[in-house]
C-alpha cells in the first residue's frame, strides 16, 4: 500500500449508520459507516467548532450538535444555515477490515 495511505481503525469499530471521532497524524477526523461504506471528514464544524462526531447522522448528512447545521459526508458541502464553509473530506480504503485514510 502506498505511503500516502494511513492505517486507522477496524471497520467493525465504527457503528453502522453512525459516526465516531479519531485522531490521526494530528488531524481530528470523523468516520462514518453507511451501508458498509466508510466516509471521512474533518471532525470540527467550520461554523461553531463543535465536534461533528457528537452530532447526528441521517440520510448521508451529519448534523452539528451546536447549531444544527448539516454537512454532506460524501462531499463535505455545507447543506444548511448557519453553515457557510464546507468541511474537508478524505479518501477511504478498506483492506482486510482495516480502514485507511489518505490526507492528500
Amino acid at each position: 500500500m502506498s505511503d500516502n495511505w494511513i492505517s486507522t481503525i477496524q471497520m467493525d469499530d465504527i457503528p453502522e449508520d453512525d459516526v465516531i471521532g479519531i485522531h490521526v497524524n494530528g488531524h481530528q477526523v470523523a468516520l462514518y459507516k453507511v451501508e458498509d461504506e466508510v466516509f471521512a471528514t474533518d471532525n470540527v464544524c467550520t461554523h461553531g467548532h463543535a465536534l461533528l462526531s457528537d452530532g447526528f447522522l441521517e440520510d448521508g448528512e451529519i448534523e452539528c450538535p451546536l447549531h444544527q447545521g448539516r454537512f454532506c459526508i460524501k462531499s463535505g458541502k455545507a447543506m444548511s444555515e448557519p453553515l457557510t464553509q464546507d468541511i474537508k473530506t478524505y479518501a477511504t480504503r478498506m483492506e482486510n477490515g482495516q480502514v485507511f485514510l489518505k490526507f492528500s
